[in-house]
C-alpha cells in the first residue's frame, strides 16, 4: 500500500488520489442521505396509511350513532 502511495506522491499525481477520495465520501454520503430519505418517506407512508384507518373507523362509528337517532 505504501508503495503504491510512494508512486502516486513521486509521479505527482497526489492530487488525483485527493479527488479520487473527495468523489468517494461525496458518493457514499449521497448513498447513506438517499437510503435515510428512502426510509422517511416509508415511515411518512406508514403514518398516513394507519391514520387513514383511523379516519375510516371514526367516521364509522358516527354513521353508526346518527343512523340511530332519526
Amino acid at each position: 500500500m505504501f508503495e503504491l502511495i510512494d508512486i502516486f506522491i513521486k509521479r505527482g499525481d497526489l492530487a488525483h488520489i485527493a479527488l479520487f477520495l473527495w468523489a468517494s465520501v461525496a458518493s457514499v454520503a449521497l448513498w447513506s442521505t438517499l437510503r435515510e430519505l428512502a426510509a422517511a418517506s416509508r415511515r411518512f407512508d406508514d403514518f398516513v396509511r394507519e391514520l387513514s384507518r383511523f379516519n375510516r373507523r371514526v367516521q364509522g362509528r358516527s354513521q353508526g350513532r346518527n343512523e340511530g337517532e332519526d
